[in-house]
């Protein structure tokens, strides 16, 4: 593994499908322009096996799921993905941030991250 300037991280130079599962491909589609060029260079970093600065740990699905976060126009953005299965990125949510509760994300986007990520493994598992 080498480290590059501004702290990207690369491991491999193969670059991995992305797999959006569910809606989440439509949703990310129905960002603001600015948002979708910032996740995407932050989702082409992972397809090079990478891990861009900005991406940090999804709590509460264990290790290889990464949430993108960006701020447009008074606006919150995410963007959930894992890395989990080698040999491909799976987006498993795209949503705007309407959480009525501050900084916490809403339980059904919680609850429809664990279900995606779910439908992930079954469709990893189905293609291996």
């Amino acid at each position: 593994m080498q480290i590059y300037p501004k702290g990207y991280i690369w491991r491999i130079a193969s670059e991995k499908p992305v797999h959006w599962i569910g809606s989440s491909k439509r949703d990310y589609m129905a960002f603001p322009g600015p948002v979708q060029d910032e996740m995407g260079f932050a989702l082409g970093v992972a397809q090079l096996g990478g891990k861009h600065p900005r991406a940090k740990p999804w709590k509460g699905e264990g290790p290889g799921v990464f949430e993108l976060v960006e701020s447009f126009d008074g606006n919150a953005y995410r963007a959930i993905y894992t890395v989990r299965y080698g040999e491909a990125i799976y987006v498993l949510h795209a949503f705007q941030k309407k959480s009525p509760s501050g900084i916490r994300t809403a339980a059904t986007d919680v609850e429809l991250v664990a279900a995606r990520l779910r439908l992930a493994r079954a469709d990893y598992e189905a293609r291996k």
